[in-house]
């Protein structure tokens, strides 16, 4: 990471010398090629990218895929990165989404539903009859979530379950606020019905 240009005894203030990234001196390792900076960094944004790419393309193995792909280009950037320019987690957000809408892109995929979603955590507490019930529940989630229009699912993944703020989603998806409240309403309401009807239409 390049250092400021204008540090020194004379500069009071650089924006560049005073970002608020928590990733930043993370990344400013990870481009000097320390080995412990990836694994940290592994450590740090594997679980959020894997969250968003499977809830996204409802494979597990394609979500693994495009995790790998995220790192490999976040190791090849580190070294370019400017401190104070944009936000890491941003960044590696719009990484994550332009990987998933290529594959949902593909000419030849066939988006098939989410059958592989992993559980939530089971309560120690509850019945056979309940772990039952509430896997079958994820999965109707999931499957719901998988049969969106793509931007209905992207808006709904990254403000519900990435807990983006609305700018922040927006931003990402490249529209305004309004309009990804819109995409918020309509992907809401399909999933509502899908739900109440006990399947996929």
């Amino acid at each position: 990471m390049p250092r400021c240009r204008c540090a020194g005894p004379s500069s009071r203030w650089c924006p560049l010398a005073d970002s608020d990234d928590p990733d930043d001196e993370l990344l400013s390792r990870l481009g000097r090629g320390e080995p412990q900076a990836a694994r940290e960094l592994v450590a740090r944004k594997l679980p959020r990218v894997l969250a968003l790419a499977q809830r996204l393309l409802g494979q597990r193995a394609e979500a693994e895929e495009v995790a790998q792909e995220s790192f490999l280009r976040a190791w090849k950037q580190a070294p370019h990165w400017r401190r104070g320019e944009a936000r890491f987690d941003t960044w590696l957000h719009r990484v994550v989404l332009n990987l998933c809408n290529d594959r949902l892109r593909a000419p030849r995929r066939r988006h098939e539903q989410a059958t592989d979603e992993l559980p939530e955590a089971a309560d120690p507490g509850a019945t056979p009859e309940q772990h039952y019930a509430d896997r079958r529940m994820s999965q109707r989630v999931a499957e719901a979530l998988a049969a969106l229009p793509p931007r209905q699912r992207e808006a709904l993944v990254l403000f519900h379950y990435q807990e983006l703020s609305q700018a922040d989603a927006a931003a990402l998806m490249g529209v305004s606020v309004d309009a990804l409240e819109s995409l918020l309403a309509r992907a809401r309401r399909s999933l509502r019905a899908t739900l109440a009807d006990g399947g996929l239409p």
